[in-house]
């Protein structure tokens, strides 16, 4: 197994410089990560820098509160992709969610798969914030919504992806879709775990660690 090739290579915080976002597509192209993962802004930078490599552009949209109305994160998506984004990941609309608005949040998700067409859409439920069958409803509705994948966490909520969670998730969508397991994963062990669990793609800021990390990653 090549770890590197599950790894969306992330740096989202807020007071990300340019120069970190240099760093950040040069250690993608070193290790030959399948991804980085940046704010919008920053698109363009990582798409110049990649451009010529394996490397995708992933941003995200509606990050980190997935509140901000449907017509936004569908403008963010679309223009995102027009400055060089290959991969989205939207956050849901939680708050219609659990006030069982499902109608809302298909209708929040289909419309940006629809405007980004062909590009991979993965949709972050945010696990931390849901109980089991919240977790469960939503994995579905992002399989109604022609969702690419199941994204479990951004990062910035309480905690982030649960083994627990993902084989929830894994269950509910079979091989409908795919998982993003994301979230306070730092070694390379936990990441080969999940995994095998059944997630197709890791988000981590811990990419190079795992990389230079004692164990195995390519006989798990």
């Amino acid at each position: 197994m090549e770890l590197n090739k599950y790894i969306d290579h992330t740096l989202l915080k807020q007071s990300a410089t340019e120069a970190e976002i240099i760093q950040l597509c040069d250690e993608a192209k070193k290790y030959g990560f399948y991804s980085v993962c940046v704010n919008g802004a920053f698109v363009p930078i990582a798409h110049q820098l990649l451009k010529g490599t394996d490397v995708q552009v992933c941003t995200v949209v509606g990050f980190p509160l997935g509140a901000t109305s449907t017509e936004a994160k569908v403008f963010e998506a679309k223009y995102a992709v027009e400055q060089g984004a290959t991969e989205i990941d939207m956050v849901m609309n939680l708050g219609y969610l659990k006030s069982k608005n499902y109608v809302g949040v298909l209708r929040d998700i289909s419309k940006v798969k629809q405007a980004i067409g062909r590009i991979p859409l993965k949709v972050i439920i945010e696990i931390s914030e849901l109980s089991k069958n919240e977790i469960i409803k939503a994995s579905e509705i992002c399989i109604d919504g022609k969702a690419d994948f199941v994204k479990t966490s951004t990062g910035f909520s309480s905690n982030g992806a649960t083994f627990t969670a993902v084989k929830i998730i894994k269950k509910t969508i079979k091989d409908r879709i795919k998982i993003k397991a994301s979230g306070g994963i730092r070694d390379a062990e936990t990441a080969l775990r999940f995994i095998d669990m059944g997630a197709d793609r890791i988000g981590a800021s811990s990419g190079v660690a795992m990389m230079t990390d004692k164990i195995s990653t390519t006989t798990y």
